[in-house]
């Protein structure tokens, strides 16, 4: 616990103006992000008497280990660059709104020849307009399912468009008329873009005037006795207001506006938000927070204003923005969201009328959704202090180890030997530290060896960033050597990495200087740069004196070890012969196992995903400088693999982008590569040996070859 006077800064060096200031804790992370009118005084009150304080505040400033500033021109800056900051640091003491789930919005792809309308959930993403969000996926698809008799929209995947347009058929829904079916023709992509106009205009609000020209149309059929096409249009007509029906209008005046509302106690706070879009209720959607700062409901409403609107922009920001308390003080955060919108926004509180009466509403949806939240989580927090805190008295620690790591090793038999490491902070998942490694020290099956390794080369980073950061007084190690290189891993770009969570991944090749790009001066986690308080091993004894012995040889005593056997659920320490056996009741256990198990998925996942590779490889992989199109067109052109093996160069060149130079490789590399043993047929144990199976990964089958392991007689680990 560190005093806060240690690193107090004099007053005098503090200017008196506008500014961002960030708290740091000993390792450098910053774990507060504040904004102020005049960071003087602002700072000032962070470093009175601990008394004082407020019991989250003083956890913090007693937390910290230093704090610096940035001064920027106005308030609505500093508002700006404390969002971003906040943003990219995620840091611990800062109200961050959480939510159990990603909330579905209606989307149209505009920005496509013919636009698609889909379900969409997760970032938004340019060229496509977006309504919503929705509280469930199905209230979408059921309002555009009467919408589609109406605006007869694209709707399918890209996969089925092409399909449809190579055999020239449409779907289904274009013969029932609920498509116009562009992908054969029907209609041209300008009145499909017209029609997906219409479709969002709709969509918008603007529903009065569509209306009215539809019942002039159909009045205009029935006076020519065009009674079909008048039916036709009356159908439409009823389809649209039942689609209008299931957004109740809650606003005479057609208003435009979001509608805020929270609910609080001492330790959250809960808040809804209702979009109101031409006078309906378009979406709905909620947060919960843990106080973890002293906060009052203004600040509480500026942080969900951050939140809400911080990548918006354009009329994703409505004019009005109707709150239960203003923040203080509110011109700024009034100036930034008039930014955000280009145009002028209202900030304020209901006073009577429709729109308190909506507040009113909203805040009771608050309330509901707080009380669910505290029902669902009852005592969560204090189960997982208490399981903390079994957990240090069980292993003799001196405090709660709010940092754990797991670490466990998966393979097949021996093949695709690799590891995970897991992080829980808090007693929860911090699934950005994930990591995950390639086991290269030695080839076969060694579970104690691979942990030795692992723990090695995860800790001797660990010491390399204490070395660079001027932690250690001298250049090297504790055992000498130097740090190794920063690993080729980085979070997914598309939102879906290889299993789903986000995970870094860790190449890990020889041993070499840290890179320069590996930077913590400015407070991003940087890989391996925080030590936990406890390691834990998926294993017996033999894994936890494995893990033991690497720290020993790096230096490091102040990390506590244990191990968690899975057959009896034991915790083995080093150095004893018995284990400590917790009660099968204790919370302890139960993150304990908790943090095996997701260890244990976790490499199980990476395992198959290697493995699947594998298997999936062929003769075409070796070939320098062939991509996955240009296999892909080979395999098209000559059916397989092995009528490629016996064309000449002169025929391989006559595939799209295959030159002289490059048909020379292939036919090299396909002549030094030994034939793939033949396909085999399980069921009937036939070798076909008229085709050689397509190895590149663009086949649709899966087939059986010989020399493929059968996973039923292997066993992961």
């Amino acid at each position: 616990m560190a005093d806060p006077s240690s690193y107090r800064p004099r007053p005098g060096d503090i200017p008196d103006s506008p500014g961002v200031y960030r708290f740091r804790d000993e390792h450098r992370r910053v774990i507060y992000v504040g904004k102020a009118k005049s960071l003087r005084q602002r700072l000032a009150n962070y470093f009175q008497d601990l008394a004082n304080l407020h019991p989250r505040t003083r956890t913090m400033v007693t937390t910290a280990a230093s704090v610096e500033w940035t001064v920027v021109s106005t308030e609505v800056e500093a508002l700006q660059l404390e969002y971003s900051w906040i943003k990219e640091y995620d840091p611990r003491f800062n109200v961050k709104y959480r939510d159990d789930k990603s909330y579905p919005y209606l989307a149209v792809t505009m920005s496509e020849q013919f636009p698609r309308v889909q379900v969409m959930r997760g970032h938004k993403k340019k060229g496509v307009r977006y309504f919503g969000p929705y509280a469930h996926a199905w209230a979408i698809r059921d309002t555009v399912d009467l919408l589609l008799r109406v605006f007869p929209v694209r709707t399918c995947s890209a996969g089925v468009f092409k399909n449809a347009a190579r055999t020239g058929r449409p779907c289904l829904l274009g013969y029932i008329g609920k498509c116009s079916a562009p992908c054969v023709g029907r209609i041209t992509p300008e009145d499909h873009q017209e029609l997906a106009e219409e479709f969002c205009d709709f969509m918008a609000g603007r529903t009065g005037t569509y209306l009215r020209r539809l019942e002039k149309q159909m009045t205009e059929a029935a006076e020519e006795m065009e009674y079909e096409r008048a039916a036709r249009l009356r159908d439409d007509i009823e389809a649209l207001k039942k689609a209008m029906e299931k957004n109740a209008v809650v606003l005479a005046d057609a208003t435009d506006a979001d509608l805020i509302a929270v609910a609080e106690d001492e330790l959250e706070a809960a808040v809804q938000i209702f979009h109101v879009r031409g006078g309906r209720v378009r979406g709905q959607r909620g947060w919960v927070t843990d106080k973890v700062e002293e906060v009052t409901t203004g600040a509480l409403v500026e942080h969900a204003l951050q939140q809400l609107y911080g990548e918006e922009s354009g009329d994703a920001v409505p004019k009005e923005v109707l709150v239960p308390a203003l923040p203080e003080p509110v011109e700024p955060v009034q100036e930034w969201l008039t930014g955000r919108r280009g145009a002028n926004v209202s900030l304020r509180i209901p006073q009577r009328g429709d729109k308190k009466a909506l507040m009113e509403t909203v805040q009771r949806n608050a309330q509901q959704a707080l009380a669910l939240h505290k029902t669902k989580r009852a005592s969560d927090l204090t189960t997982r202090s208490r399981a903390l805190e079994e957990i240090a008295e069980a292993l003799d620690l001196d405090s709660a180890p709010l940092r754990i790591e797991c670490y466990d090793i998966s393979h097949l038999q021996g093949e695709d030997v690799v590891a995970s490491m897991v992080v829980f902070e808090d007693g929860l998942q911090r699934k950005s530290e994930y990591r995950r490694f390639q086991i290269k020290g030695f080839a076969g099956q060694d579970d104690v060896r691979s942990m030795h390794e692992v723990i090695t080369r995860r800790f001797k980073r660990y010491l390399a960033e204490k070395e660079r950061t001027g932690e250690w007084a001298d250049g090297s190690l504790a055992d000498g050597s130097l740090a190794e290189g920063s690993g080729t891993g980085g979070p997914g770009t598309d939102g879906s990495p290889a299993d789903g969570d986000g995970a870094l991944t860790d190449s890990l090749g020889s041993d070499s200087l840290v890179s320069d790009s590996l930077k913590d001066d400015d407070g991003r986690p940087k890989k391996f740069a925080y030590p936990p308080q406890l390691v834990v091993v998926d294993g017996g004894q033999p894994q936890v004196a494995a893990a033991r012995r690497a720290l020993d040889e790096l230096g490091i005593d102040d990390i506590a070890v244990c191990g968690l056997a899975k057959r009896l659920e034991e915790v083995w320490v080093p150095g004893e012969d018995d284990p400590v056996v917790l009660p099968r009741t204790s919370e302890g256990l139960y993150l304990l196992q908790r943090v095996r198990d997701e260890a244990h998925r976790f490499a199980i996942t990476y395992q198959r995903t290697k493995r699947t590779k594998r298997f999936r490889a062929g003769p075409l992989d070796d070939v320098p400088g062939l991509g996955e199109t240009r296999k892909q067109a080979l395999i098209k052109h000559f059916g397989s693999v092995k009528k490629l093996r016996s064309a000449t160069i002169e025929q391989i060149q006559e595939v799209p982008g295959i030159g002289r130079k490059t048909a020379e490789t292939i036919a090299v590399a396909l002549a030094q590569a030994a034939p793939a043993a033949p396909a085999v047929n399980t069921a009937t144990g036939e070798i076909i040996e008229d085709e050689e199976p397509d190895t590149t990964g663009g086949s649709s089958g899966e087939p059986v070859t010989a020399g493929v392991p059968d996973e039923r007689r292997g066993q992961e680990t």
